[in-house]
């Protein structure tokens, strides 16, 4: 279950979601150039990366800022700045744009803080935006919990696109890394999933004195709990084109943050 947009047009260029986007894309590639051998690879992630038994001796505080910059592969960064394109800039309109880039730092910090809390003698590095970006979700779901949000779904032979509320797909999400987090160890699978949970659970409650400035609950109701303004210029969707195929037919990895494991 994959978001590809939602029907929530920002009312203003979302200058800070693009720039975040842009600089997370630059350093990957930065990365990607410098780093040409595992071991200036993991150089590289001793110095920038959260390291959770590190920040324990005393070292490593930076690592809370710098690992949110940092993605492990193309896939790790695509996943996390799809989700940042989907719901960074409703935020970003809401609280303006060097609001929005404290909210998304405090978010980043705040989601290592929990991963470090999970597991404070890790050696592991922890790397990903997608602690911030929880934080961003969670902050979307207190905001709008019935924005419309078009959904891939891809199940072998069942392929659809449709719309659901955010407060199902931004639930479901969240309950998953909640799970994993109380299942498995603190980077099970080479994913950070304390700082999927802690990043969301910051972000719903950083947005929470917004949210009463506008009202508290009157806000859901003027609206329902969905955008103020029209949908997107797309229109809500119709049927899903695309057709359902039927049978027969036609070393330790580290730990990412990002909605994609």
């Amino acid at each position: 279950m994959i978001p590809i947009r939602d029907h929530n047009p920002s009312q203003r260029m979302a200058y800070v979601t693009w720039a975040l986007i842009a600089a997370n894309i630059a350093l990957h590639l930065l990365v990607t150039m410098q780093a040409d051998s595992d071991r200036a690879l993991w150089a590289l992630y001793r110095d920038f990366a959260l390291i959770p038994a590190k920040v324990s001796a005393g070292q490593g505080y930076g690592g809370f800022v710098t690992s949110v910059f940092l993605h492990a592969d193309l896939l790790h960064l695509a996943g996390n700045m799809l989700f940042l394109y989907i719901f960074g800039d409703n935020l970003e309109d809401e609280l303006g744009h060097v609001g929005f880039l404290g909210f998304y730092l405090f978010c980043g910090v705040g989601a290592g803080a929990a991963q470090w809390l999970a597991a404070p003698m890790s050696p592991v590095a922890t790397i990903g935006a997608s602690g911030a970006i929880a934080g961003v979700m969670g902050g979307y779901l207190l905001m709008f919990p019935k924005a419309k949000v078009d959904i891939f779904v891809f199940l072998i032979f069942f392929i659809r696109i449709f719309p659901i509320p955010a407060w199902i797909m931004l639930g479901l999400w969240f309950g998953l890394q909640l799970v994993n987090g109380l299942n498995g160890d603190a980077t099970a699978g080479g994913v950070a999933y304390w700082a999927h949970a802690g990043g969301f659970i910051i972000g719903f409650l950083a947005m929470l004195p917004v949210f009463l400035l506008r009202g508290g609950t009157a806000f859901w109701d003027r609206n329902q709990g969905r955008p103020a303004h029209p949908d997107a210029a797309w229109g809500r969707l119709s049927p899903s084109a695309i057709p359902a195929i039927r049978r027969g037919g036609p070393d330790q990895p580290v730990p990412r943050r990002g909605p994609w494991p």
